[in-house]
């Protein structure tokens, strides 16, 4: 049981929280809690305007507590915060693994610290470094580099250096590896098979990168991996945190649960009940509040947190363990922003060396040479699939908005699986001009593939642009940014529009590079 007044304990269990919260400035509960030992606080899109505005935000957390440790969930990809009402102006890590040029990776990544640096942010939950191993994935995708370990692991450590130089500690996620699942561990607990050689040789490779490279954090995934722990998720496995991620990687940073309110863990062991579980498995810091994000949820988990330590069933040691930790990012990364270099004005567009990546990534596939660019303004039919939980809803996407820009006269429409009787209709639309077909991940989805097959039938013509991961290319023309992101979207749409530094580049067959 426990020696320590409970004001102490209640100091200690702030101190390993990192809550969300509401609103684009610092609610009052959020400070008063900074003065109470609460550690660290996350950003999502609902904290975001602009750069300018995040910056006063930090400003007014390290005000009442200079060592403030300012996380943000921003993959630089399809999932992004700081540009969640634009879309990022980075390409995501698949986007970069089909390049596949660390030192392209790196410098994206030192951008993106540099900008996250400068408006104070100081812990990105990023890079993904998940083996995207299964196709029928719902959750990873793009978001991963690839489906090849060892290309996984090189750009897992790239990014790893390339933000940390920025001034912003990275965090490796979802341990032990969540990339060979049909299930998404927002709804429930996914199950990771195959045996501990084949995590050493897929999963944990890329792990083992980032803890080489030396990431300053990594974040468990809520997933059940019967190889390494038959009962436990990873999250509450201390098998998984102590003995492997520990003990065999080495690793002696900061363990950061994902979100304790995913239904993965919370409809199991209950939303205090995981958070507990996860620090005596050997956790640290306890995210929470993308979906619960006010003082109740936090108090509802410190409290907890204390009554487990009172009670005997969380070690005082461990808590006092994981607080240490935390304080200890929190001191690197007050060092880091010190020595961080300045970050260049923004450009009016964004990133200009995302922009540059996205161009690079972009892939056709084409039977004749003179299938690009259109010919004129097209009508462009966006099938629109199910949203991945993880990107943000107000994060725009596709490729309309860029061709309209870049070609006068072009009309779109988008369609839902709700939405498909409309589709006749959409395909008469562009009647005497280009037609292009934009998806995301095809090979996922029946009723999309139906659709397009109906609509290349009509228009044997039509380009197809693919968004998400191209495991199908179909069509005459296939056109593949390897992600939804504003610079892939534009870098296509100049493709398409034979403007800027593309317009000369010659089609060729499969995988043939758009060198920007």
């Amino acid at each position: 049981m426990s020696s320590a007044p409970r004001g102490n304990l209640a100091s200690l269990a702030a101190a390993v929280l990192q809550p969300g919260f509401v609103g684009t400035a610092p609610p009052p509960w959020v400070l008063r809690w900074l003065g109470d030992g609460l550690g660290s606080v996350v950003l999502f899109a609902r904290n975001i305007v602009d750069l300018d505005q995040v910056a006063a935000l930090t400003a007014a957390l390290r005000a009442e507590r200079p060592d403030v440790i300012v996380a943000i969930d921003e993959e630089a990809g399809d999932v992004t915060r700081i540009e969640s009402g634009q879309g990022s102006s980075r390409p995501g890590n698949f986007a970069l693994g089909a390049v596949d040029d660390p030192e392209l990776t790196a410098g994206v990544a030192r951008d993106l610290g540099r900008e996250l640096a400068s408006v104070g942010v100081t812990l990105d939950y990023a890079p993904d470094a998940d083996v995207n191993s299964n196709p029928a994935n719902p959750v990873i995708g793009v978001r991963a580099f690839g489906a090849d370990p060892a290309l996984v692991a090189r750009h897992t450590a790239a990014w790893v250096r390339g933000l940390q130089s920025g001034g912003v500690a990275a965090c490796a996620k979802h341990f032990p590896g969540h990339g060979d699942t049909r299930v998404d561990s927002h709804h429930d607990l996914p199950r990771i098979g195959g045996s501990r050689e084949q995590l050493d040789a897929a999963e944990l490779v890329p792990f083992r990168a980032a803890v080489a490279a030396g990431v300053q954090a990594v974040m468990t995934g809520h997933l059940l991996v019967p190889a390494l722990d038959p009962r436990l998720p990873a999250t509450l496995s201390p098998r998984i945190l102590g003995g492997l991620l520990r003990e065999e990687l080495g690793f002696s940073g900061v363990i950061v649960t994902d979100a304790v309110e995913m239904r993965a863990v919370a409809d199991r062991y209950g939303f205090a009940g995981a958070a507990v579980r996860a620090l005596a498995a050997g956790a640290d810091a306890i995210c929470v509040g993308g979906e619960r994000a006010d003082e109740d949820a936090a108090r509802e988990l410190r409290d907890a947190i204390v009554a487990a330590v009172v009670a005997g069933e969380l070690p005082e040691q461990r808590l006092a363990e994981a607080a240490k930790r935390v304080g200890q990012l929190a001191a690197w990364t007050v060092a880091a922003r010190a020595d961080a270099p300045s970050r260049p004005a923004t450009a009016p567009g964004g990133s200009p060396i995302g922009l540059a990546a996205a161009r690079r990534a972009v892939r056709v596939t084409a039977s004749a040479a003179e299938a690009l660019p259109l010919a004129g303004a097209p009508h462009v039919v966006e099938f629109e699939p199910p949203r991945n939980i993880a990107i943000g809803a107000e994060t725009p996407w596709g490729i309309a908005a860029p061709l309209a820009a870049l070609l006068p006269g072009s009309t779109a429409v988008r369609l839902g699986v709700d939405d498909l009787g409309a589709l006749g209709g959409a395909v008469a639309e562009a009647a005497g001009r280009p037609l292009v077909l934009v998806v995301r991940d095809l090979h996922r989805h029946d009723w999309m593939r139906a659709a397009v097959a109906r609509a290349l039938a009509a228009r044997p013509d039509a380009v197809v642009v693919e968004l998400g991961v191209p495991a199908l290319v179909t069509g005459a023309v296939h056109v593949a940014t390897h992600g939804a992101t504003r610079a892939g979207s534009l870098a296509a749409a100049e493709l398409l529009a034979g403007t800027g530094r593309v317009a000369a580049m010659p089609l060729a067959g499969v995988a043939e590079p758009v060198v920007g």
